[in-house]
């Protein structure tokens, strides 16, 4: 009879063990709903983005792509009140229960720079030329986090070496002229990761790079986004970037979202004329190609009302219906993977 019992007890433990525990969803670190940015001008009025919605999670790295002019960098920058007063959002963007549409400079002041920072695309121009690079890494540090100049300064010369500036401790007291491009941006990184964000925008920080350092820039980031336990919002026009350091993928074209899924859904089943455009105008290393392929025309004036889905002048597969649907929306076609083609409204 015990031995019966034992058996029973061993049945129940290895059933249990077969059955899948369900996996909490991971939290979302900013949830950006029905966002929308003008600019206004003497004369008319530039529509620069036209309500988008994305998510993005903890750990996550979330890629915004797209040609120049189509929303990308003036999304994320209004996000942290970064914008001339010439422009105007509305929409929302909840981080930590709070809208940050909605926040005045002072309630930013304490979330910028510190729950999120950003890296900015040219590092020559956002770092102080006249400044140490040591004053100008530790003074958000200092500010936000009110700590003294010692403790700040153990902080910064610990964050040099995370990034992979050797030496630290004598570069610490160094011009941003006495660095090579390359460590320049690894300095805005630490200057960006100082205050521990939870929340990194990084606005094309590989362009201005050179393909070797462009490769272990994007190394480093995915690391430290590992080791930070941070979420990434990587800003680019160049999908090759995107297929190595994203978990999922927004498409931008003329403020508005055409397609976003995960990376594997944008690259191996991509459901949009634009994103199957731009995968085209990726330099192959297999097929020799007589000449690169570019999309044909050019975006639309934002200035303008536009009719009809705003890719169907350039769009190849283009119909008549393209030019007269009154809103092209997104639609989720697949589990977690959205297009605003019409084929499939």
């Amino acid at each position: 009879m015990k031995s019966q019992t034992i058996n029973h007890q061993s049945r129940t433990t290895n059933h249990e063990s077969r059955t899948p525990n369900p996996q909490p969803p991971t939290p979302k670190l900013l949830s950006v709903k029905d966002f929308s940015l003008n600019f206004v001008l003497r004369k008319s009025t530039c529509y620069a983005v036209n309500g988008i919605s994305f998510d993005i999670s903890e750990g996550e790295t979330l890629g915004i792509v797209g040609e120049s002019g189509a929303g990308k960098s003036v999304t994320c920058y209004s996000l942290l009140g970064l914008l001339p007063k010439n422009s105007v959002n509305s929409g929302e963007a909840i981080y930590k229960n709070k809208n940050l549409l909605t926040l005045s400079d002072k309630e930013l002041n304490k979330v910028r720079g510190k729950d999120i920072s950003i890296i900015f695309q040219d590092p020559m121009t956002s770092l102080n030329p006249f400044l140490r690079i040591g004053k100008q890494i530790i003074e958000p540090l200092v500010t936000h986090c009110k700590v003294n100049r010692k403790q700040a300064k153990e902080e910064a010369v610990k964050i040099l070496k995370e990034v992979g500036i050797k030496n630290p401790e004598q570069r610490f007291y160094q011009f941003p002229h006495e660095f090579s491009g390359g460590m320049r941006q690894r300095i805005m990184i630490a200057m960006a990761l100082i205050t521990k964000p939870k929340l990194l925008i990084a606005d094309e920080p590989t362009t201005a790079l050179d393909v070797t350092i462009q490769a272990k820039i994007l190394k480093l980031l995915k690391n430290l986004k590992i080791s930070h336990s941070m979420g990434i919002i990587f800003i680019t026009h160049d999908l090759g970037v995107v297929a190595q350091i994203c978990d999922s993928v927004c498409v931008l074209y003329a403020g508005k979202i055409m397609e976003k899924g995960s990376v594997n859904d944008i690259f191996y089943n991509s459901m949009h004329p634009y994103t199957i455009a731009l995968k085209r105008s990726i330099p192959s290393l297999e097929e020799e190609q007589a000449t690169l392929y570019s999309i044909p025309g050019l975006p639309p004036d934002l200035s303008k009302e536009i009719k009809g889905c705003p890719f169907a002048p350039r769009c190849e597969r283009a119909e008549k219906e393209c030019f007269e649907i009154e809103e092209v929306c997104l639609k989720e076609v697949e589990n977690g993977h959205f297009s605003s083609c019409i084929k499939y409204y």
